[in-house]
């Protein structure tokens, strides 16, 4: 079986046409993508393919002329051709086979083109020996990127037909210029974010309204089929309602989800780090180390893991610092129950603040950091490259959201079962009866910690559901219903108490899970840092919020 590498570069569409092509080969050829062109010394291959994307051709021809420099047997493949006709260029490709000196042709994977005959190419130059040199060969004495460069460049200009006029973007290169607009760039991000917001409430309201209907009928089912026991108040007011409460918002959770791997496959959170890059840089990191802070929207733990990528040590470990600011998917819950209950009329607006909030405290807190004997250091200009903006697909979509929905179900199905289950225990016990909260074991834990928390506005019921949540946020919503029955606007909260209390989730440390994470890669110093950090910020920003509040109520 005779083995062709494939090679182009990223985004350039190799993997797909490997995978075609295979498919249309069967078993006479053997094809393997091959990511770096340095990947091909050592290996024997029969033939290469050399993938040419057309949106980016002086680009895919340097890499192309460094491997002819070194292979005898390559195929170049242009891909992408279509985009470039939209742009109202087009290329000479029989010239271009001329002066590059290899066969080339012209595919398609989408449309089905072209795949045949490269095939046939393919399986032409691996059977035959190659005994003439390429023309590019003699560029190998000189073997500089210049050279290269300025070879290319001659090639295009003999080959390349442009526009009549000076639009030489695709439409999806257009939309991108106005999305990375440095004036129109943030308006836009704020208003696709208050959208996305307005369609997780207004859509994700009706099935969320089918669920907790459903929670409540099979509580009377239950209570009409079990005699009143502990068992039959473990099942009804600690399992159905604890669970029930956090399982009320998957429908929201997945609408989210659903528009941010959107974003995500479409290339355009890379953009919202190339419109914050500025800001960043007034911090003194750059936008690549927005680019986990963006992931810590939707958990913290491998957005702190994305940063292992930051080349610098203390860049590295201050974004890592940054990360919990951000408002994971386990406090989303939280946040929807309340802003449900006491802004209905500005639900979209109060979420926006809140993750605006947790990202200018980030910043604020960079900057403090920046000027500390541990992150001082002069700025190192980088380049923020941005991947490619395309249309997202729809299987990648799927698998994101069913990613999230899984670990969703997951936590559901383990620590909040059991954190509701302990909840109620240490709710019903030692008198046995849920009426006489005062005297229970959860009352005590409660009013120890709540002279602390009564500057905030919170009882000591409030207290206890910020202590269930250190071992995932969600338990909050559980301990809520509980406590409340699911009835917080008679219950003490007010819509300041509320916003006092959605600030303190916000701040504080999102889960142990995070801090372990943390222990692991910023070391133990920065792990307890962040614990006592985090309580103490959120503590004072609540305190100000319900103190200021007050003068105004």
């Amino acid at each position: 079986m005779q083995k062709i590498a494939v090679i182009g570069l990223p985004k350039s569409g190799k993997s797909s046409l490997c995978q075609a092509l295979q498919s249309l080969a069967g078993d006479s050829l053997q094809f393997e993508e091959v990511h770096e062109h340095d990947a091909l010394h050592g290996h024997v291959y029969d033939a290469v393919l050399q993938v040419v994307d057309a949106t980016r051709l002086e680009e895919s021809l340097v890499l192309a002329t460094h491997i002819i420099d070194e292979q005898e047997k390559i195929v170049l493949a242009i891909c992408r051709y279509d985009l470039l006709l939209e742009t109202d260029h087009s290329l000479n490709i029989p010239k271009l086979e001329q002066l590059i000196g290899v066969p080339t042709c012209r595919v398609s994977v989408k449309w089905n083109n072209g795949l045949s005959n490269c095939l046939s190419i393919l399986q032409d130059v691996a059977s035959r020996r190659v005994s003439h040199a390429h023309p590019i060969h003699h560029l190998r004495d000189q073997a500089d990127e210049e050279s290269y460069r300025a070879y290319v460049h001659g090639i295009l200009t003999e080959t390349l037909k442009h526009a009549k006029n000076d639009q030489h973007q695709t439409r999806l290169e257009r939309i991108d210029k106005v999305l990375t607009n440095p004036w129109l760039g943030f308006p836009i991000m704020m208003a696709l974010l208050y959208f996305v917001f307005w369609c997780t409430f207004t859509l994700g309201s009706y099935p969320q309204d089918w669920i907790e209907e459903t929670v409540e009928i099979s509580s009377d089912w239950i209570s009409e089929l079990v005699e009143p026991s502990w068992w039959s108040s473990l099942l009804i007011d600690g399992v159905l309602e604890g669970v029930g409460a956090v399982l009320a918002f998957l429908p929201n959770i997945i609408i989210l989800f659903f528009f941010i791997s959107l974003m995500e496959d479409s290339g355009y959170m890379a953009r919202e780090a190339y419109i914050m890059d500025r800001i960043m840089h007034h911090v003194g990191l750059h936008g690549r180390s927005f680019v986990p802070m963006l992931m810590g929207f939707g958990c913290n733990v491998p957005a702190i893991m994305a940063a292992k990528e930051i080349q610098n040590p203390k860049d590295r470990v201050l974004t890592m610092l940054m990360v919990p600011f951000m408002s994971c998917s386990a406090r989303l819950p939280v946040y929807m129950l309340f802003v449900d209950t006491f802004f209905e009329r500005h639900k979209a607006l109060v979420m926006i603040s809140l993750y605006a909030i947790g990202i200018c405290l980030s910043v604020l807190f960079a900057i403090i950091m920046k000027r500390t004997k541990w992150f001082r250091q002069d700025n190192d200009d980088t380049v923020n490259e941005l991947p490619e903006f395309h249309m997202p697909r729809f299987h990648n979509t799927l698998a994101h959201i069913w990613e999230r929905v899984a670990d969703y179900l997951q936590k559901i199905c383990t620590v909040i079962l059991w954190a509701s289950i302990i909840i109620w225990a240490l709710e019903y016990f030692p008198t046995q009866d849920l009426d006489d909260l005062e005297h229970s074991y959860l009352a005590a834990i409660g009013q120890f910690v709540s002279p602390i928390m009564a500057p905030l506005g919170f009882d000591w019921k409030m207290s206890v559901c910020l202590l269930t949540g250190l071992p995932a946020k969600e338990a909050i919503v559980s301990t809520l219903a509980i406590l409340y029955g699911g009835d917080l606007s008679s219950a003490g909260f007010t819509p300041l108490t509320a916003f006092s209390f959605m600030l303190f989730v916000l701040l504080y440390f999102p889960c142990i899970a995070t801090i372990a994470t943390l222990h692991r890669e910023a070391g133990r110093k920065w792990a307890w840092f962040t614990v006592f950090n985090s309580l103490f910020l959120a503590w004072l920003i609540s305190f100000i919020v319900y103190q200021v509040g007050l003068l105004f109520a």
